[in-house]
């Protein structure tokens, strides 16, 4: 049989097979809700199109304010998975299992996080493989990757990263002038692991081959493109916040800083390639995605040497150097001789002689090249932009304000 006709074949058993299933859950289905069933297989059944819509609201309307149907919903869906090694099948389980988190009943985070932690296949799809057809491996491999970012994206939200409800207490404001000490500091440190390390994941989901422009890998795309803009925001905002008290932090928490600029300066990098293939493929507005910030190697070699000088010594090991300790040992100590790096020189960065109060209202964005002139997306969608506890929302309102009126200032 030639290629044409087995996957004539294999779409001809895969609408059976849903046909088949569909038909038993009407007729004889073990649950007390077969029109759950039902919808669960219409949503994620073998054509090569987009499910439609109304099936999965109509999944969401039958499970809303119900602790047991949102467990045997989780508990179809997981059968699903099991039985399938069809790429198109899993790839829409796992769309709906991303519209359950975010526009269904609160219990699903709970039911699928510790339900995937005991094993259960739902977010478990790291040993996927669509092996009917030779060109699914791209597919497959989307798959896993996309259901990790799920994964983690959903322990983010079970560990803190959450939407605020209204019984619960104000957060206090921080702004870039808030002093960052104690558990603020450790909260901010906290979250820009839990972002960089979300982050690192969805980079991973960047598809390859022929499912760089397929319709249904779009629809899984752009709801975590769209969340995506809203952990670099935060991402933003959280190292605006340490960089305008660079200064005043103790030696190891500016060491902490300026590695986790290290590390975001690549991830940024990766990013802004990212944004460029979802803007060459139509996915969302162009004027959505945020101009990334461009982290230059003169803006870390500052801060190095700032720290260096503080801490009064000729070296301290940095997470970069203690990877490299024998190239580490055949480079010259740097010569303390060759002038003194004050802490004004570190806020300045040579911006017109400017004193550090001159600088304060524009160090939030100080280590950039350049920054996004907006921290609002024009068009809602996707996850809930409240998915980020609004810790931060006042920091955002400040350092949005401070890029559009000094973008020109802090590119150097």
């Amino acid at each position: 049989m030639n290629s044409m006709g087995s996957d004539r074949f294999r779409k001809a058993i895969g609408k059976v097979k849903d046909h088949t299933r569909i038909s038993l859950a009407r007729v004889s289905s073990s649950t007390d809700l077969p029109e759950l069933e039902v919808a669960i297989v219409k949503a994620t059944r073998h054509a090569e199109y987009p499910a439609e819509d109304r099936h999965i609201r109509e999944i969401i309307t039958l499970t809303n304010d119900s602790q047991i149907h949102v467990a045997l919903c989780v508990s179809l869906i997981s059968g699903r998975l099991e039985k399938t090694r069809n790429w198109i099948v899993a790839l829409k389980v796992l769309i709906l299992i991303q519209r359950l988190l975010q526009d269904g009943d609160r219990a699903y985070e709970r039911e699928i996080f510790y339900a995937t932690r005991r094993g259960t296949r739902l977010l478990n799809m790291s040993d996927f493989r669509d092996m009917s057809r030779t060109n699914s491996w791209d597919f497959s491999a989307f798959i896993r990757t996309y259901s990790l970012y799920l994964d983690e994206y959903l322990e983010y939200r079970m560990q803190g990263g959450r939407e605020k409800h209204d019984d619960e207490p104000e957060p206090e404001p921080v702004t870039l002038k808030s002093p960052v000490h104690g558990k603020m500091k450790d909260n901010l440190f906290s979250r820009l692991q839990h972002l960089m390390q979300l982050l690192e994941r969805f980079l991973a989901c960047r598809p390859t081959g022929p499912a760089r422009n397929h319709r249904i890998v779009m629809v899984a795309l752009y709801p975590i493109v769209k969340q995506s803009i809203y952990m670099y925001y935060d991402m933003t905002d959280a190292l605006s916040i340490l960089i305008s008290q660079f200064r005043e932090l103790e030696i190891s928490d500016s060491v902490k800083v300026y590695e986790f600029l290290r590390r975001v300066r690549k991830q940024f990098d990766e990013l802004d390639n990212f944004y460029d293939y979802c803007k060459s493929i139509g996915l969302a507005r162009t004027s959505e995605y945020p101009e990334v910030a461009k982290i230059s190697q003169k803006r870390l070699d500052i801060m190095d040497k700032f720290i260096r000088e503080k801490s009064g010594t000729s070296q301290y090991q940095t997470e970069e150097e203690s990877e490299s300790e024998e190239e580490e040992a055949r480079s010259p100590e740097p010569d303390k001789k060759e002038g003194k790096l004050s802490q004004d020189d570190v806020l300045n960065l040579g911006d017109g002689g400017q004193t550090v109060e001159e600088y304060a209202d524009k160090v939030g964005l100080a280590f950039y090249d350049g920054g996004p002139a907006n921290h609002q997306p024009s068009q809602p969608g996707g996850f809930s932009p409240e998915v980020i506890d609004d810790m931060y929302q006042q920091a955002r309102q400040k350092s949005g304000n401070i890029a559009a009126g000094n973008a020109s200032s802090v590119a150097g």
